[in-house]
């Protein structure tokens, strides 16, 4: 689940490469641990693609020192790999993207030692398609000093400059001015990149179809949505299960903006009005890396566990009754919500947490608007029937045993590359 140490996956058989399957694989974040959303399926393309006899060479950069103890864990699925440091001071430094008329972001995860990786291995000639996960990494390709395969991907995964124009609505002077700023130059290179790619693939047909009306070229744009570990995530009966007491979970990277909204909206306005609809106190776990210095303090409120970094957080999920999804500002599909609903959780989401995800609201999850009152209704509607939570758990999981399997969500990326 996103932010949460998801645990190491088991070792997978990889297919011996047939000529002419090589594919440059380019990722703003090394696919691993699959702790986080854009991690998630990262990982699983590399996966999906080794398994499938393609000779992967893995382009990625590593956000922090600790990041780089994990390329021994991908060696196993790739043919060569280049994993380069993203130094901190980048992030800083990102606003040259305004002077040159691109975007922050593409600044932030621009790095020479890995364009010369990029180069590389398109002088070998051995390369018959390139796949860029996120408008940065397209721009490794656009800049190649070498000719280019004739198979060419860019994986958006969500329409990312709209979330900035999201940031900038909520955000006080001068942050809702910088965040405008990158909405505007981030969605002008995110159209001007695409030009350079055979098909374009989002998360979601509400973000494809939010891309074409930008601009986008409707052709071109493929829906390819995420899946779900169904082995891992899993109502495994060795777990520990719900507690007796009225508890909720949320699971997510907790330096995140959009989560940090989250979990306070969550535990300021939505929790104090469960205790008024319970017959005892309701509880909220909040479970994931890196918590910022806002999610710290909500430990300070009745009811409130801040964890930090966890190795697993299976357990915390399978001890709760409910989990949540309190997401005001979401983009593409939550696979904290695909996660919970295959470990048969019962799940409360929001309308934008509930984006993209192929489900029934009232059936396999719950579904409400971002309003405390009726978010807190449909919370304690499940923490005081837990046979009817648990109900939902399993038609939870079994929806995501029918749709959600990594394999099937990624047959459109096997019939784009032949």
């Amino acid at each position: 689940m996103s932010g949460a140490m998801a645990g190491p996956r088991t070792a997978v058989a990889v297919a011996e490469g047939a000529l002419g399957r090589e594919i440059l694989v380019l990722c703003h974040r090394i696919p691993y641990p699959p702790n986080k959303g854009d991690k998630v399926r990262s990982y699983h393309l590399v996966r999906h693609l080794a398994e499938r006899g393609w000779r992967v060479h893995l382009g990625a950069l590593a956000d922090t020192p600790d990041d780089m103890a994990y390329r021994d864990s991908l060696r196993p699925l790739c043919a060569s790999l280049a994993v380069e440091p993203l130094p901190a001071w980048r992030k800083f430094c990102s606003p040259l993207g305004a002077i040159r008329g691109t975007s922050l972001s593409v600044e932030c995860f621009r790095n020479r030692r890995l364009q010369a990786y990029v180069d590389k291995v398109l002088a070998s000639g051995t390369v018959s398609a390139a796949l860029a996960v996120s408008a940065p990494m397209a721009e490794y390709l656009r800049c190649a000093a070498s000719p280019l395969p004739g198979r060419r991907i860019l994986d958006l995964v969500d329409v990312d400059s709209e979330k900035w124009r999201a940031y900038a609505g909520r955000a006080a002077w001068p942050a809702s001015r910088i965040y405008g700023l990158e909405a505007k130059l981030l969605g002008r290179y995110e159209q001007r990149a695409a030009d350079l790619f055979e098909a374009v693939l989002l998360v979601s047909e509400a973000e494809a179809s939010l891309f074409r009306s930008l601009g986008g070229r409707g052709g071109q744009v493929r829906t390819v949505s995420n899946g779900v570990d169904l082995d891992y995530f899993s109502p495994a009966p060795d777990r520990q299960g719900p507690s007796a007491s009225p508890s909720t979970v949320f699971c997510g990277a907790m330096d995140y903006p959009p989560n940090i909204d989250a979990v306070a909206w969550f535990a300021e306005a939505v929790l104090p009005r469960l205790g008024e609809r319970l017959p005892g106190p309701a509880s909220f776990s909040i479970v994931g890396s890196n918590p910022a210095p806002r999610v710290r303090a909500l430990a300070g409120l009745a009811g409130v566990r801040v964890t930090g970094p966890v190795p697993d957080v299976r357990p915390f999920v399978a001890e709760a009754a409910v989990s949540v999804a309190p997401m005001r500002i979401a983009r593409g599909v939550q696979n904290k919500v695909l996660e919970a609903m295959a470990m048969g959780k019962a799940v409360v989401a929001t309308e934008q947490a509930f984006e993209g995800i192929e489900a029934v609201a009232g059936e396999d999850l719950c579904v409400v608007p971002d309003e405390p009152e009726a978010f807190a209704a449909a919370v304690a509607g499940l923490l005081a029937d837990p046979a009817g939570a648990a109900a939902m758990g399993r038609r939870a999981r079994r929806c995501m045993e029918r749709r959600y399997a990594w394999a099937a969500r990624l047959q459109t990326l096997e019939e784009l590359l032949g």
